[in-house]
C-alpha cells in the first residue's frame, strides 16, 4: 500500500510522512508531471530530496512516476535526489528499452506504464526489462479521479506479461471500494492518494486500506 504525495498537505508534508511511516508505510509514490505530456505541473527532484532522509532511515523507498516528455533527461537528477525506482510511460519513450536500461544503470528499480486507452500489448517487450508494470486506472494528470472499471481486465492482461518476481502496480481511484478487487485481479502494489491524505488521519486511512488488501 503506497501513499501518493500528490494529495498531501504541503503545509504539513514532512509530519504527514512521519505519521504514515509510524503507521507502517514503507514506500511513497511521487507523481512528476511537466505540463506537456499531461497538462499539470507538479514536483521535481528537490521534493524527493526533501523527504528522502525520513523514508530511507526507516528502510523505506521512494517510487517516482515520471509523467513527462523525454524522461531520460531527468533520471540522473531523481537518482541523486534519492529516488529508489522510476516508472516511465511507453507513450513518451520511443527508445523504451534504452530508458529502462538507464534507470537500472543509475541504481534504481525500473517500471513501465501506459495510459488507459493504450493497449496493454504495448508493454509486452518492456516486460522483458522492467521490474514493475504499472496499470494506470485513471487518466494521468489529476488526483481524486474516478476509477476506470476496465482497469480490472487490464490488470489481468498485464499480469500475463510478468516474469517471476515482477511487481504489478495500480494507480488511480484506489479506495476502499476498489482496492480489494485490484488485488484479486493481480496487483501487488497499490497506490492511493486522496483515499489516504484527504482523511482526518492519513496513518489510520493507510492502515484501513492495507487491512482490506490483507483480507482480500
Amino acid at each position: 500500500m503506497i501513499p501518493s504525495i500528490l494529495s498531501a498537505d504541503f503545509g504539513a508534508f514532512r509530519s504527514q510522512v512521519v505519521e504514515l511511516l509510524d503507521a507502517g508505510a514503507r514506500a511513497f509514490h511521487v507523481d512528476v508531471m511537466d505540463g506537456h505530456f499531461v497538462p499539470v505541473i507538479t514536483f521535481g527532484p528537490r521534493v524527493v530530496s526533501s523527504f528522502a532522509d525520513l523514508v530511507h532511515e526507516r528502510g523505506g523507498t521512494i517510487d517516482v512516476h515520471l509523467m513527462i516528455e523525454q524522461p531520460e533527461r531527468q533520471l540522473s537528477e531523481f537518482a541523486r535526489a534519492g529516488a529508489d525506482s522510476c516508472t516511465v510511460h511507453v507513450e513518451t519513450c520511443p527508445h523504451l528499452h534504452y530508458t529502462l536500461g538507464l534507470i537500472h544503470e543509475l541504481g534504481m528499480t525500473a517500471g513501465a506504464t501506459l495510459n488507459p486507452a493504450t493497449p496493454t500489448a504495448a508493454l509486452r517487450e518492456a516486460a522483458r526489462e522492467a521490474d514493475v508494470l504499472l496499470c494506470m486506472s485513471v487518466n494521468p494528470g489529476w488526483g481524486g479521479q474516478k476509477f476506470i472499471e476496465a482497469s480490472i481486465d487490464r490488470l489481468g492482461e498485464l499480469r500475463a506479461l510478468l516474469r517471476p518476481g515482477m511487481g504489478l502496480e495500480v494507480d488511480g481511484g484506489i479506495a476502499p471500494a476498489t482496492i480489494a478487487r485490484c488485488h484479486t485481479a493481480g496487483a501487488n502494489l497499490m497506490v492511493a492518494g486522496s483515499a489516504i491524505y484527504d482523511q482526518p488521519s492519513p496513518g489510520e486511512a493507510w492502515q484501513g486500506l492495507s487491512a482490506l488488501v490483507a483480507g482480500a
